[in-house]
């Protein structure tokens, strides 16, 4: 009858008149009118970063005074000498003296061959990573933009930030193994040792995403396998093996060294041809495997999506993998796509097929981290390295998608782990990375904080967001369930709750190593 182009606001009430003008001429007038206003949903966001900047502006004008001679004088008389200088030296201003504590306490990556002294920028980026991934489970204040994203397209804060986590952890396997051996672990018990901390991921992840232990003992019958902690098992048991054979080729003594431009890759072109075969495999699998019922090479959401011609083929070959090896009730009942597209199968977006995908991120993370190893504290060339990864990542995802949201090759994807939306995050995580990396380990104008704390604990912040997460102080009951600033309130204290737990935690020496 008519077509109205109109931004609808949040919370708004609107009234569609239609009218009849002429029923000779079948002329219809449509007018739109507002009942009630909407409101303002994002000044709760104005409202908390105002907040958080306040915060900020305090620390850094304590920062400043502990500069005046009589105030520091004040403060080491009222508080403990030694952990006031500690304060002062490794919290608010030099990085690089906190590097020397924590590195005495984890096993995390090393920096250098500097014994003991830890790379702060990768810390940084882990627990910048983590702590979005933590705000946005808990709910991230109910707004569009922190929600997991129901299929293809918009990149958003979670999508981002949960595959970074990915990346940091393969450049974090570069660096520690590097460590271990230089330190006189033989490879056979640095293997053993990535062997039972795969196992040990995959464990808790089981445990973690069957959230009924505290009902009793865990049931096969609706027991959920996958999930994110069993996902980053596996694919650190394909990096880390994959890296352990080449530690320690770059110190080697080889005749003829690869051109400059190349160095970080000829070296390892075993491994290249290992993670390309994968990827061979994840495209075959993806596009060539029938699946009953479905077109093959599907990559729709099924239910009332592509006009509800395949209802029940959900992730096409990655959903039907999951459903034919591991059974129905064994996968995520309620996956991000039942909303919108009003789904009916259970798809897992951290099913079989898309770990291939996972392990083909991680080990661009490690190449990050054969970078920094290579180049050692020659700032300039790695972040030029970074830089140009960043773009080749770039131009791949522009390619596979035709920068578009539907109309590429491969679309980004997060529920399926595509392939290109691989390397659209691993192009941003190098920028990521080159930023964190230039401000706090090259120029040292950030500590890192308070990023670093979670980061340096981040199996223990994200299985403790998990287990407590319906527990007060992290959860209570709202008066409005609608509104956005409760639930922003709530998120958000949650989230720093965590931030703070794993500064205690720094502060008190306690890091969680598996």
């Amino acid at each position: 009858l008519c077509r109205i182009h109109y931004h609808f606001g949040e919370s708004g009430n609107y009234s569609l008149e239609v009218k009849v003008l002429s029923r000779s001429t079948q002329t219809v007038s449509c007018d739109l009118s507002i009942n009630e206003d909407p409101i303002n949903s994002y000044l709760p966001i104005l409202f908390a970063f105002l907040v958080y900047m306040g915060i900020l502006a305090a620390v850094i004008a304590g920062h400043l005074l502990m500069k005046i001679d009589p105030v520091r004088s004040w403060v080491c008389k009222k508080l403990n000498p030694r952990e006031t200088e500690q304060l002062i030296n490794s919290e608010l201003d030099s990085p690089g003296r906190a590097d020397s504590l924590g590195s005495d306490l984890s096993s995390q990556p090393l920096w250098s061959s500097v014994p003991r002294q830890r790379l702060r920028s990768l810390d940084t980026f882990r627990g910048l990573s983590l702590i979005i991934m933590v705000f946005v489970n808990y709910g991230g204040g109910k707004y569009w933009f922190f929600k997991h994203e129901s299929w293809n397209g918009k990149l958003h804060f979670q999508t981002a930030f949960s595959s970074r986590f990915v990346f940091i952890m393969g450049t974090s396997v570069s660096l520690s193994l590097s460590s271990m051996l230089r330190w006189g672990n033989s490879k056979k018990k640095v293997l053993l040792k990535i062997l039972w901390r795969s196992f040990l991921l995959i464990l808790l992840g089981i445990v973690v995403v069957n959230p009924n232990y505290c009902l009793g003992p865990l049931s096969w019958d609706n027991l959920r396998i996958p999930g994110v902690l069993q996902r980053l098992g596996f694919t650190y048991l394909v990096v880390a093996a994959l890296q352990l054979p080449f530690t320690g080729i770059v110190s080697e003594n080889v005749p003829e060294m690869p051109p400059p431009a190349l160095q970080d890759i000829l070296p390892y072109w075993p491994q290249w041809i290992f993670i390309l075969t994968l990827e061979v495999i994840w495209l075959c699998l993806t596009f060539l495997l029938p699946v009953p019922g479905c077109p093959r090479g599907y990559l729709g959401p099924g239910g009332i999506g592509d006009f509800g011609k395949y209802p029940n083929c959900t992730g096409g070959a990655a959903g039907y993998i999951d459903r034919l090896l591991l059974g129905e009730k064994h996968i995520y009942q309620h996956p991000s796509s039942s909303v919108l597209y009003q789904t009916k199968v259970p798809y897992d977006p951290e099913g079989i097929l898309g770990t291939i995908n996972s392990a083909v991120m991680a080990f661009l993370g490690l190449q990050a981290g054969k970078i920094i190893l290579l180049y050692k504290d020659q700032h300039k060339q790695i972040m030029s390295r970074f830089l140009i990864w960043s773009i080749v990542m770039g131009i791949i995802s522009a390619a596979l998608t035709k920068c578009s949201k539907d109309e590429g090759f491969i679309p980004i994807n997060k529920n399926l782990w595509s392939i290109s939306y691989v390397t659209t995050m691993s192009c941003f995580a190098f920028i990521l990375l080159l930023l964190i990396y230039y401000l706090v380990d090259v120029k040292r104008l950030w500590s890192g904080a308070p990023f670093f704390y979670p980061g340096m604990n981040s199996i223990l912040v994200y299985i403790g967001h998990e287990i407590f997460e319906n527990y007060f102080p992290f959860k209570w009951k709202m008066q409005d369930s609608q509104s956005h600033a409760e639930h922003l309130i709530q998120n958000l204290t949650a989230t720093t709750l965590w931030v703070l737990i794993s500064y205690i935690l720094y502060r008190k020496r306690i890091f969680w190593k598996i």
